[in-house]
C-alpha cells in the first residue's frame, strides 16, 4: 500500500512539473530594452551611487566604482510576464576600454539565479559595506547560489558570451582593449551566435548546444557592470547597452557614419554636448550637463529633463520634455515595410469567411464559417501566438457570420447556405442564426432563428438610434436567383428581429452599409439572374424610414463591396467574380473597379480597374497616413493556387500593388490589430487552413 502511494505522489509530482513547464510564459512581441537607461533613470534626480560619467575623446560613458545594489534590479522589472528569456535576441553595447585595464575578464553584464533570503540579505549588507569602505577584500561567491543564467564578459582579446546549459562560448582575436570606443551587436539566434564589431563583417559561431528555448529567469536579477561581485567589475566606459528581442539589430545601427559609436539607445545623461565646469576635467557631474538632444529609446521625462529634446530612433520623432510628459515636435508617419507570415491556422474544414471582433473584459476573437455540416463553425479566441480553438457551433453550410453589438450585448448571426444536406431543403438547414454572448457561460448561445434562402451574407447597422440587419438571399431552391432579400429591425417590445423590408435581388452575394454627411446607404451585390452574371448591382438610400433605389451600376457576378474613405473623397470597391453569359464558357480574369462618389453629380463614377482573378473579397485598412486595399482571388480558371495582392494608395496613381501574397482558394480577408500591432488574415475555401500575416512597419 505504501508502495503504491509512493508511486500516486511521483505520477502527481511529474504532473504538476509538466503542468507548470506548459504554462511557463515566453517572452514575446517586447520592444527593444535599454538596460543602461533603466538603471540610470530609477532617480533622475540624481547619479547612482557607486557610478560617475566620465568623458574620453568629447563622448561620455559610465564609470563603474562598485558593484552596488544600486546597478542590480529583478528581471520581472525589465521583463514583466515572462518566464523564460527570449528565444532570438541582440544585444548592442557601445564601451571603451584601455589596454592596461583589462587584466581579467571584466562582466559587462550577467543575469544571476536566485539567492536564498539570507544570502542575499547578507550579500546586502556587505555591498553597503563597500560602497563606504571600498578599500576591503572582494566578497566571496555563494556558489551554485550565483550561477550565472546569462552573460557577457571581455578580456584584452576576447568576448565570452555565457548562457546556462553551454558554459563559455569565446570570440577570438577581438581587440577591444585598444583605448578606442568600439559598439558592438551580438545577435543570437537558435543555433548560431554573430558579432559585429564597429559595423565591420560579422563573426559567427555554431556552438555545440544551441541557445536554450526554455531559460528559465523566474526569480532572477540582472547586475550591470559585474557579476554581482568586486571580482570581474567592469573597469571600462560603459556608453550604450540594450537587450533588443525578437531580432537582430544590427541592420538597426549598420550602416553607420560612426560605426565605433552607432547608436540605437543612449542614456540623456550620457550625452555628448559642450558640458559646464573647468577645462580638460575628464569627470562631469550629470547635472552640469546642458542636455539638449538626446537620442534612444522611450524613458521617463521629470522636471530634470525640461527643455530636453529626445529623438526616438524607433518612432523617427523629436519630443520635448515639458517636466512631466513629452511633447511631439515631429514624427515620421509608421509605414508599411513587409508582410510576415505569423501563423498557419489549421481547420477543421474549408472555410468561406472570417469575422474578427471583440468580446469587452474577454479580448479577441474570430468566428470562421466553415463548409462542414459534420464539425460545423468555430469560434477562434487570440493569444500572443495566434488564434487559439475557443467554441465550435453547428451551422449548415455556413457562408458567413457578422458581429454587431447593442448596447452592452454581443452578438454573432450566421448565413446558413442549406447545402450539403443531400438536398433535404428543410426549414432548419435553410433557416439562419442569430447568437447571443452569455457572459456566464462565457460562449455565444442561440438566440433567434430566421427564415433565409442560401443566406450569403448578413449586414447590421444603425439608424437613428435603431438597429437593423439585412440578409443576402442568394436563391431559392436550385435555380431561382430572383427572390427578396430581407431587412430586418429589432423590436425593442418583443425583445426580436422582425422583418421592416424586402428587396428584389438576384444571386445577392454581400451587402455592404455606409453614411456619407446625414445620407444613409446600402448596396447590394448582384451575382447572377440564372442566366447571366452580367447584371445590375443597387446603391440604396434611406428615405423616409426605408431604403429607395439612388443608382445602379453594371457587374459581373459581384460578389464584395467595400466603402472607404480617404481624406474627404469617398470610395466604392466591387469585386467582380467572373463572366457568364448562358452556356459560354466563364471568363475569370477581370476588371474589378473602384468608384468615387462625385458630389456635384451624386453619384459613383468609375475611378480605376484593377485586374482580378474571380475576386471575392476586398479589404481596406490604413496605417498612419498610409492606406491600402487587399484583394482575395480565388480562381483563374485553371489553379486556385494563386497571388492575393496588397495595394498601396499612391495619390494621382490610384493604388497600386506592392505585395503579392501566396493563397490557396482565397475566399476572405480580414484586418485587425493587437497592442499596437498590425494583422491580415485569411481564409481558405479549398483548403483546411487560414493563415495570419504580421505587417513590419518602419
Amino acid at each position: 500500500m505504501s508502495a503504491l502511494i509512493s508511486v500516486l505522489f511521483l505520477l502527481l509530482g511529474l504532473w504538476v512539473s509538466n503542468t507548470t513547464s506548459n504554462t511557463w510564459r515566453q517572452c514575446a512581441d517586447l520592444l527593444p530594452l535599454d538596460l543602461l537607461s533603466f538603471v540610470l533613470e530609477r532617480d533622475t534626480s540624481k547619479l547612482a551611487p557607486g557610478l560617475r560619467i566620465k568623458q574620453a575623446g568629447g563622448v561620455r560613458g559610465v564609470h563603474f566604482l562598485s558593484p552596488g545594489t544600486s546597478m542590480s534590479f529583478p528581471s520581472s522589472q525589465l521583463l514583466p510576464n515572462c518566464d523564460l528569456f527570449p528565444k532570438e535576441f541582440s544585444i548592442v553595447l557601445t564601451l571603451k576600454v584601455t589596454s592596461s585595464a583589462v587584466k581579467t575578464n571584466e562582466y559587462v553584464f550577467s543575469l544571476l539565479e536566485p539567492q536564498n533570503t539570507e544570502k542575499t540579505a547578507a550579500k546586502e549588507k556587505s555591498f553597503a559595506g563597500k560602497d563606504q569602505h571600498m578599500g576591503e577584500k572582494q566578497v566571496k561567491s555563494n556558489g551554485e547560489a550565483e550561477r550565472i543564467i546569462l552573460g557577457l564578459k571581455l578580456s584584452q582579446k576576447r568576448l565570452h558570451f555565457l548562457f546556462k546549459g553551454h558554459g563559455n562560448l569565446v570570440f577570438r582575436g577581438i581587440r577591444l582593449a585598444d583605448n578606442q570606443w568600439h559598439t558592438l551587436v551580438l545577435a543570437v539566434a537558435h543555433n548560431y551566435m554573430r558579432l559585429t564589431v564597429d559595423c565591420s563583417s560579422p563573426l559567427e559561431i555554431v556552438p555545440s548546444r544551441p541557445f536554450p528555448a526554455d531559460l528559465n529567469i523566474q526569480g532572477s536579477r540582472f547586475h550591470i557592470g559585474s557579476s554581482g561581485r568586486w571580482k570581474g567589475l567592469f573597469s571600462g566606459l560603459l556608453r550604450q547597452l540594450v537587450l533588443v528581442p525578437g531580432s537582430d539589430a544590427t541592420h538597426q545601427i549598420c550602416p553607420s557614419s560612426q560605426p565605433q559609436l552607432a547608436t540605437l539607445s543612449v542614456p540623456p545623461l550620457l550625452l555628448d554636448l559642450p558640458v559646464k565646469g573647468k577645462k580638460g576635467d575628464g569627470q562631469v557631474a550629470s547635472y552640469e550637463s546642458e542636455m539638449r538632444v538626446s537620442v534612444g529609446l522611450e524613458r521617463p521625462c521629470s522636471r530634470l529633463l525640461q527643455g530636453q529634446l529626445w529623438f526616438n530612433p524607433l518612432k523617427k520623432g523629436l519630443f520635448i520634455c515639458d517636466g512631466s510628459v513629452w511633447i511631439t515636435v515631429m514624427e515620421d508617419h509608421k509605414r508599411l515595410d513587409y508582410v510576415l507570415e505569423h501563423q498557419i491556422l489549421t481547420t477543421t474544414s474549408e472555410t468561406h469567411d472570417i469575422e474578427v471582433f471583440q468580446v469587452p473584459g474577454v479580448g479577441l476573437m474570430a468566428a470562421m464559417a466553415h463548409r462542414s455540416l459534420a464539425s460545423g463553425s468555430a469560434v477562434y479566441f487570440w493569444t500572443q501566438s495566434g488564434f487559439k480553438h475557443y467554441q465550435n457551433i453547428s451551422t449548415q453550410g455556413a457562408l458567413a457570420w457578422r458581429h454587431f453589438n447593442m448596447g452592452q450585448r454581443v452578438f454573432l448571426v450566421v448565413s446558413n447556405s442549406g447545402t450539403g444536406t443531400d438536398k433535404q431543403l428543410n426549414k432548419e438547414s435553410d433557416s439562419s442564426v442569430i447568437y447571443k454572448w452569455s457572459k456566464r457561460r462565457k460562449r455565444f448561445v442561440r438566440f433567434q432563428t430566421l427564415q433565409t434562402y442560401c443566406a450569403r451574407d448578413w449586414e447590421a447597422f444603425n439608424i437613428n438610434q435603431h438597429t437593423y440587419l439585412a440578409v443576402a438571399n442568394h436563391r431559392q431552391g436550385d435555380s431561382n436567383h430572383t427572390i427578396d432579400s430581407v431587412i430586418y429591425k429589432w423590436n425593442r417590445s418583443t425583445k426580436s428581429f422582425e422583418v421592416h423590408q424586402k428587396l428584389l435581388t438576384s444571386g445577392a452575394y454581400d451587402w455592404e452599409f455606409f453614411t456619407v454627411g446625414p445620407y444613409h446607404f446600402l448596396v447590394v451585390a448582384n451575382a447572377f439572374d440564372g442566366v447571366t452574371t452580367s447584371i445590375d448591382s443597387v446603391i440604396y438610400v434611406w428615405l423616409d424610414g426605408s431604403f429607395q433605389v439612388f443608382q445602379t451600376i453594371k457587374t459581373f457576378c459581384a460578389t464584395d463591396w467595400e466603402m472607404f474613405q480617404i481624406g474627404d473623397r469617398v470610395f466604392l470597391v466591387v469585386a467582380n467574380g467572373h463572366r457568364l453569359h448562358g452556356n459560354r464558357p466563364s471568363q475569370y480574369t477581370i476588371n474589378s473597379t473602384i468608384y468615387e462618389l462625385d458630389m456635384s453629380a451624386q453619384l459613383f463614377v468609375r475611378f480605376q480597374d484593377i485586374v482580378t482573378y474571380s475576386a471575392v473579397d476586398w479589404e481596406f485598412f490604413s496605417l498612419r497616413e498610409e492606406y491600402f486595399l487587399v484583394v482575395a482571388n480565388s480562381y483563374n480558371g485553371e489553379s486556385y493556387s494563386l497571388n492575393s495582392i496588397l495595394y498601396r494608395w499612391q495619390g494621382y496613381e490610384g493604388f497600386v500593388p506592392v505585395h503579392w501574397l501566396p493563397t490557396i482558394g482565397c475566399s476572405d480577408w480580414e484586418f485587425f490589430s493587437y497592442k499596437g500591432e498590425s494583422y491580415l488574415i485569411y481564409s481558405s475555401a479549398k483548403a483546411p487552413l487560414s493563415k495570419v500575416f504580421k505587417l513590419k512597419t518602419y
